[in-house]
């Protein structure tokens, strides 16, 4: 039996990115806050942060419909 969020499916996929994405968000704005911060390691968490969102977007044009022409 096969479930509609399959473990591999591209809706799957990019809910699981954008659970990482808000993760993420929370982190930076955290470590933001810290006395120290370590820009380095937020730099590196805002890059990773852009990735999932340009893999969110891929997964979305990929589970929109087609638009008619």
């Amino acid at each position: 039996m096969t479930s509609d969020l399959d473990l591999h499916s591209p809706q799957r996929q990019r809910i699981e990115l954008q659970i990482e994405h808000a993760d993420l968000n929370a982190l930076i704005d955290l470590l933001n806050q810290q006395p120290t911060v370590d820009e380095l390691r937020i730099r590196r968490l805002k890059k990773r942060k852009l990735a999932l969102r340009d893999e969110i977007t891929r997964l979305q044009r990929l589970l929109e419909p087609k638009e008619p022409a």
